[in-house]
């Protein structure tokens, strides 16, 4: 008991003492070995703690805590699947014990072993004949035919057997809970048994299906709509929304079926029920005056209801692009609208209400439109010339909604840059007069008034993609101003990472990042714009740190949604299992997972350097066949997987000692491997002309659109040519040596290879693209170059590789140099003559030695004149600044500032320790 404590304290080094002690007094005492391993486990001494568990399990234990806590052990080493074995045998030695076999079931359902599941469910029922084990045997054929790669498998043998098994218990009246009953459904639902899935929730057993409102109406609506039965979709539809007229989706099936019933001339007959479920419309008069009575009875409803009203503009929009409106005065868009803003203005939902039906507005009504709103607010104006304000958060609410539809509406598209900033300055002023209904708010809740900053910032970014420099620090000034009020506002957040990083300030993000506490899922949905950026600003520490924590994510999913499904399997939640599956593989199919995983493994190379990609990661990174519709994305992924690979694949050729004659290279399997990289050179350059070719489109993304890859800069900067000619070179290098130095020609296109290559790197390409200041202070304002830095970045990756390509040739030359040595020595001459291979390389990697320190110089310098920037001394001399905000500017500044310098910082001490290892390769 004791030591179970230490390691729920997490006090691990205890623990192991105490098991230990124990130990020592019973040698064979199961348990306790069991929990030495957890605390080896989890003190990171992995092997010893699996070669306990591996004892233990081999006596097959039966006792619970043995099991109970070798289960714990495998789940933290992340191998479910040894659960299974443990309590197979524990089952083959009690077999009759309900709880070891559904441990069992269990453990199959972690692993996903589907067939083994419906066994183990079926094995439970015979010991114990509870319904639930029962289902859970049903559930699992399901789960076959969701995972049998043949759909026609699934129809034909899987649902049918499930679909019989159900059927029995049906026949025998055991039929006990709604889960039963919503698993039969999904059967017939899933082998396209419309009818007869309809018929079990309009029958007694639908009675059962009572804990989600209306959860037999729905499904029965679903049947009505798969079989076309429209008259029926029709009558439930009207009487469901006889019972409230506020469900929405009840008006879009009743106008559905309306006028499905009139492009078919259906006519109710004369004698019998219209339908299964009562009376039906079928003409444009009785939906009308369907419509009207439902805003009829609304004056009579305890609360005001939106949907009859929203129903109106709903059918007035169908009628018009059906060609027929005016006949059936059902009234003036624009006066619903005005009445329905009248009624609901003040509600936050009424903007996303109205915006649906804007298109009903003809475009030269919509000054008027916007007028006629603002009229009705209750706004008070201190002086004559001042602007006019709302005195309570109604009227706030009433005229945020007049704004938002003003932007929708496209008024402030058509302003000139005067007319935007004085909008701008409007708008800060009722911003900031806002917040003081906001006070009594909570940290985590918004100010009433965040939407006036929002919308400010986004007219000065349409001024700063227009050419205006000053706007772009206006933007973020104004949203730190934002945050410090509203410090859990997640817009705010997410538009200052974008803005930070389209200027290369990576420093202010990853902070701003984690405070956004995304959840789950999110990290697929917003965690591209921290990864996209890290790396490539040179933030390779924090780059590092937001793959990993990406990767996490991905890994931590697998194991997450197993447990979703046991809980699911536990509570007979049956219908949710499909969900969670379908979820799962949505996530390992992700984009984003695959870039993280590419860009993860080029990251640790160039901090790293060799040693790590010796351990063998060429395979680690699966080809990416899943089409995925971003075809930028996709391409410039696979240019950086095939680099990967390319890279990862040069260990492979080192030297090998070996006469190198032909049985015997094929025996060593290095002229595979040379055929590998060599095929990979190809693929690389069919990648690089798709994404040429795509980049000829010059696509231009939205400022908040899908940030672009860094595809155009590499092709730009010259990296792109000069990573290509040095893997042709690793295969003439192989070429030499394979045949060896007799051959001159080889030698010779090698010289012209290094000789093109310090012309690329030193010339008018690379370094000459990453020469220029980071910031620069022109008439008043800051002018930032954060392309610098990109291809800063692409020019030490390019460095790095050049590297290890003369680290290759450098194994290659040594041997030869040796061998020409010794020959010297015996024939005692000097006049044995050095290949001029040899010369080639030494000028080459003398050129690299002095390329590379001048760029370690340049970024000194860099570095010299960020610290010296003194920003606070830049007169803003633009009008835009209201004395309050100068203080947020400054922090702006400031962060954008640092964060280039610890950019500077990081790019450089990579370098030094490249240039540490260019002087080692002096043949």
């Amino acid at each position: 008991g004791e030591h179970r404590d230490y390691l729920d304290n997490g006090n691990n080094k205890m623990a192991i003492q105490q098991a230990d002690k124990l130990l020592k007094k019973h040698k064979d005492l199961h348990c306790a070995k069991v929990l030495k391993a957890i605390g080896l486990q989890r003190t990171g001494k992995q092997d010893e703690a699996y070669a306990l568990a591996q004892e233990v399990a081999a006596l097959e234990p039966t006792d619970d805590n043995s099991l109970q806590a070798l289960t714990i052990l495998y789940r933290e080493m992340h191998r479910p699947e040894l659960v299974t074995k443990l309590y197979e045998a524990a089952v083959k030695k009690v077999p009759n014990s309900e709880e070891y076999h559904s441990h069992l079931f269990m453990a199959y359902a972690r692993v996903g072993e589907y067939k083994k599941m419906q066994q183990a469910g079926m094995a439970l029922y015979k010991i114990v004949p509870k319904n639930p084990y029962y289902f859970w045997s049903v559930m699992s054929l399901i789960m076959q035919s969701i995972s049998a790669q043949d759909e026609n498998l699934s129809k034909t043998m899987f649902l049918p057997l499930a679909e019989r098994m159900v059927e029995k218990m049906v026949k025998e009246d055991k039929i006990e809970a709604e889960a039963e009953v919503e698993l039969y459904y999904m059967i017939l639902e899933r082998l396209e048994k419309y009818k007869e899935a309809l018929d079990v929730v309009r029958g007694k057993l639908g009675e059962k299906l009572t804990s989600e409102l209306q959860s037999r109406e729905n499904k029965c609506m679903a049947m009505y709509k798969k079989l076309h039965r429209w008259p029926e979709c029709n009558a439930l539809a009207r009487r469901l929304l006889l019972k409230n007229s506020d469900d929405w989706q009840f008006y879009i099936t009743y106008f559905d079926s309306v006028f499905q019933l009139i492009d078919e001339s259906w006519t109710p007959p004369a004698e019998e029920e219209h339908s299964l479920e009562g009376e039906v419309h079928c003409s444009i008069e009785q939906a009308v005056n369907f419509i009207e009575e439902r805003i009829a009875g609304e004056s009579r409803s305890s609360r005001p209801l939106r949907g009859p009203f929203l129903a109106k503009l709903e059918l007035i929009r169908r009628l018009r692009h059906r060609g027929c409106n005016d006949e059936y005065k059902l009234g003036d868009p624009e006066e619903l609208m005005f009445q329905y803003f009248k009624k609901f203005g003040d509600k936050p939902c009424c903007f996303t209400d109205l915006k649906v039906f804007v298109d009903l507005l003809p475009p030269s009504q919509y000054t008027k439109f916007i007028q006629q709103l603002l009229d009705i607010i209750p706004l008070v104006a201190a002086a004559e010339d001042e602007v006019a304000l709302p005195g309570d958060i109604k009227a706030l609410q009433q005229h945020l909604c007049v704004v938002q539809l003003s932007r929708l509406l496209g008024i402030y598209h058509t302003m000139d840059k005067k007319q935007k900033l004085a909008v701008v300055r409007e708008l800060m002023l009722r911003y900031r007069h806002g917040l003081e209904f906001g006070k009594s708010c909570l940290k985590t809740e918004l100010q009433f008034s965040d939407y006036y900053c929002l919308l400010a910032v986004h007219l000065l970014l349409d001024l700063w993609l227009e050419g205006e420099e000053a706007a772009v620090w206006q933007c973020l000034t104004l949203l730190e101003e934002g945050l410090s009020h509203s410090p859990s506002n997640a817009q705010f957040k997410l538009l200052l990472i974008r803005i930070y990083c389209r200027l290369g300030a990576f420093e202010p993000v990853s902070e701003l990042y984690s405070s956004l506490d995304a959840k789950h899922i999110q990290h697929d949905t917003i965690g591209y714009l921290l990864t996209r950026y890290a790396s490539s600003l040179g933030h390779y520490a924090a780059a590092s740190q937001s793959c990993n924590f990406a990767l996490r994510f991905f890994h931590s999913n697998q194991k997450d949604t197993s447990e979703y499904i046991i809980q699911a399997y536990k509570y007979g939640a049956f219908e949710k299992i499909p969900e969670f599956i379908a979820f799962r593989n949505r996530l390992n199919s992700s984009l984003h997972f695959a870039q993280v995983r590419t860009e993860r493994m080029l990251l640790d190379l160039l901090l790293e350097n060799w040693e790590w990609a010796k351990r063998g990661l060429g395979e680690d990174i699966s080809e990416e066949h899943r089409k995925l519709s971003l075809e930028e994305e996709t391409l410039w992924l696979r240019i950086r997987s095939l680099t990967l690979r390319l890279v990862s694949g040069l260990p492979t050729l080192a030297h090998t000692i070996q006469p190198k004659n032909s049985e015997k290279t094929a025996e060593n399997g290095v002229s595979s491997k040379i055929d590998t990289i060599r095929a990979l050179l190809q693929q690389l350059e069919a990648a690089v002309d798709s994404g040429k070719k795509f980049l000829e489109q010059k696509i231009q993304y939205p400022v908040l659109g899908p940030p672009p890859t860094r595809m155009a800069g590499f092709f730009s900067n010259g990296s792109c040519q000069c990573q290509t000619s040095l893997f042709y070179l690793v295969s003439d290098i192989y070429e030499l040596d394979t045949n060896g130095l007799g051959k001159s020609e080889i030698q010779e296109r090698i010289g012209n290879s290094f000789k093109s290559l310090v012309e690329r790197l030193t010339g008018n390409d690379l370094f000459n693209k990453c020469k220029g200041d980071l910031i620069e202070v022109r008439d008043g304002t800051l002018k930032t170059h954060p392309n610098l830095l990109e291809n800063l970045v692409f020019f030490v990756e390019t460095i790095s590789i050049a590297l290890w390509v003369s680290s290759y040739c450098d194994s290659v030359l040594r041997p030869f140099k040796s061998n020409l040595q010794k020959k010297k020595k015996k024939k005692k001459e000097s006049s044995v003559a050095m290949p001029p291979v040899f010369t080639h390389f030494l000028d080459y990697v003398t050129e690299l030695q002095t390329l590379t320190s001048n760029v370690i110089d340049h970024i000194k310098g860099l570095e010299i004149i960020l610290t010296a920037l003194k920003l606070e001394e830049l007169s803003l001399k633009d009008t835009l600044l209201l004395q309050e905000e100068k203080k947020f500017t400054k922090t702006v500044q400031g962060k954008v500032q640092s964060s280039y310098h610890h950019s500077v910082q990081e790019i450089g001490e990579l370098l030094k320790k490249r240039l540490d290892t260019i002087k080692k390769l002096k043949i």
